[in-house]
């Protein structure tokens, strides 16, 4: 099949690109934050782990989509066909990954009880975004136009799912912190005596 009208859209994905590219290298300062707060995640290593995959590792993975998507509709020469194949790719790969962390997210049950507000940002609407992906890979070779602007909006929504899950994560890092040494300062307790039972 022939090219994709993509004319007019290469300012959209170099911004975004540059956006996701950026966010992405802020995430491992986010990590980095996470690891040098001790025992913040949780008392067992195990945990802590368990929280680094259910919601920091997730806003990483969003902003790499974000940019790969950035990418692949800056390709030169891209065809209806390479696309709707690379999308239908990207698709599969998405939900399989969104489908562990939900996983991850109930086995970190055990140690922290998510808000509604978290299953809406860390399972529900990146699953819904690698699902419209997969839905446009289907319906691109006869819906094109319609099927760029679901990309574009998909891309968009997967990068600030990464920057509302980074935020809540710094926020709660943060406020985790105060409230731990203020605990600390009350009861007389070391920092590796207590902890709070969140996996993030």
């Amino acid at each position: 099949m022939g090219e994709l009208p993509l004319h007019g859209w290469e300012n959209f994905y170099v911004i975004l690109g540059s956006s996701a590219a950026a966010l992405t290298g802020l995430t491992f300062i986010v990590i980095t934050i996470s690891s040098g707060e001790g025992g913040s995640f949780a008392n067992s290593p195990s945990a802590r782990l368990l929280g680094l995959r259910a919601f920091i590792t997730p806003i990483a993975v969003h902003f790499c989509a974000a940019l790969w998507l950035s990418v692949l509709l800056s390709v030169p020469g891209l065809t209806v066909t390479s696309l709707a194949f690379c999308l239908g790719i990207t698709g599969v790969v998405g939900m399989t990954y969104c489908a562990r962390v939900i996983g991850w997210m109930m086995k970190a049950l055990v140690n922290y009880k998510p808000f509604v507000d978290d299953w809406i940002w860390n399972a529900f609407l990146p699953t819904s975004a690698y699902l419209c992906v997969l839905v446009v890979a289907l319906i691109l070779p006869t819906h094109t136009l319609l099927s760029l602007y679901l990309v574009a909006a998909v891309t968009v929504l997967l990068l600030f799912i990464g920057i509302h899950n980074a935020w809540d994560v710094v926020a709660w890092i943060t406020t985790e912190r105060h409230a731990r040494k203020y605990q600390r300062r009350d009861t007389g307790g070391s920092p590796d005596s207590e902890g709070s039972g969140a996996p993030r």
